[in-house]
């Protein structure tokens, strides 16, 4: 018992020394590197002025001074544009330099479009068709972005970009094509338009979005709709390269375009591109716009800042354009579209089945319900639908 008190003892004593030691070497090192901390920083005099945040994704600077950001005093994303309202061209270099046969397309497919427009729309008061939205006062935003795509490109419209789905909605097989989104309407498709951010946020995709803002969200405007700068203002957010143009610049809209379309092919990644324009007409068929909007509004961008007129005085500066030329053309785009839509009214309607197996590759037992649903329904009141004007 004696002998395991004694090796306790020195157990405990051996410790102890142990302890001391490294407590020693310890307080040594302390010592030693404060010293040469110390000698450091009266080498190298340590300026916190140049110290940058590290933070992931934050590409900033340190203030220090307390403030918060107010979104009504910070500069407002820039608008690009390449011409003024009178048809200058206002910096050369930004000049598309496009020939006189290009520009002349460009004009006669605005305002082709907005015969139609007419046309239509005067159908639908008419009866002869159920529902149409106009595209008035927003073409520069149709033609110069489609005009900039190539014909391999994939063009996904929204329903106001009638020009630009018929003439470059062309699906091949391209290793170079791009593809092309548009939304709009203000604010009214940003939650879509939001969706699809996240989604290319993910990808490495030749993505293309086109945001027609076209200051109103249906019957809200666009500054009651959200607060901030717009849809540009979203894109860095997600990690894309944005801009925003003039929407009633062709050109502006153009250069903007075909940039975006040459980078994302290259370099594999989304853009973003808001159009800054103005809907002129109603919302639809079946809105009246006079009930939310004067007309003083909008008789200023229907006079003072329409795309076509502003694409019509760069014509007439450089004597391409003349006032009989443009009688003989609206004359001829008027008959073009009628004998359009007369050759159409003379066509069947497609085959009511559609509806149910456009979508899907095999139908759903939702839709097959719906579908006999339907079938009964014209079976009894068959007297109201004239089958015979459907295709079989």
């Amino acid at each position: 018992m004696a002998a395991v008190r004694g090796m306790s003892k020195m157990y405990g004593v051996c410790f102890h020394a142990v302890r001391q030691t490294a407590g020693l070497k310890a307080s040594r090192l302390l010592q030693h590197r404060a010293f040469r901390v110390s000698a450091m920083q009266q080498q190298q005099p340590f300026d916190s002025s140049l110290e940058k945040p590290q933070f992931p994704g934050a590409s900033a600077e340190f203030v220090d001074q307390l403030e918060f950001i107010q979104p009504n005093v910070i500069s407002g994303i820039p608008v690009y544009r390449v011409m003024d309202r009178q048809g200058n061209i206002i910096n050369p270099s930004q000049d598309p330099q496009l020939s006189k046969e290009t520009v002349l397309n460009f004009y006669q497919k605005m305002t082709l479009l907005n015969t139609m427009d007419r046309i239509l729309y005067e159908s639908q008061r008419q009866g002869r068709i159920s529902f149409y939205m106009t595209n008035y006062g927003e073409e520069g935003t149709h033609i110069g972005s489609a005009a900039a795509l190539d014909s391999n490109d994939l063009v996904f419209g929204q329903y106001r970009e009638a020009a630009a789905g018929a003439a470059y909605a062309v699906k091949r097989e391209n290793m170079n094509r791009a593809v092309i989104c548009y939304f709009g309407e203000g604010a009214a498709s940003e939650g879509d338009a939001h969706a699809g951010f996240n989604f290319s946020a993910t990808l490495e995709c030749p993505l293309i979005f086109f945001c027609r803002n076209n200051g109103y969200a249906i019957s809200t405007p666009t500054n009651e709709q959200y607060r901030g700068d717009g849809i540009a203002a979203r894109g860095p957010g997600y990690g894309m390269l944005s801009i925003r143009v003039d929407g009633n610049d062709v050109f502006a809209v153009y250069n903007a375009t075909k940039e975006a379309r040459r980078r994302a092919v290259a370099e594999n990644q989304p853009f973003l591109i808001e159009a800054m324009t103005y809907r002129i007409g109603h919302h639809s068929t079946s809105d009246d716009s006079s009930a939310y909007r004067s007309v003083d509004e909008v008789n200023y961008w229907d006079k003072q800042d329409h795309p076509i007129s502003r694409l019509r005085h760069y014509m007439t500066a450089r004597d391409w354009w003349s006032e009989d030329d443009e009688r003989s053309w609206r004359k001829q785009s008027r008959k073009t579209v009628m004998e359009a839509f007369e050759k159409a009214e003379k066509r069947l309607k497609p085959n009511p089945e559609l509806l149910f197996t456009d979508v899907y590759l095999e139908m759903t037992p939702n839709l097959n319900k719906q579908r006999e649903s339907l079938w009964r329904h014209v079976q009894q009141y068959k007297e109201h639908y004239p089958l015979d004007q459907y295709e079989k």
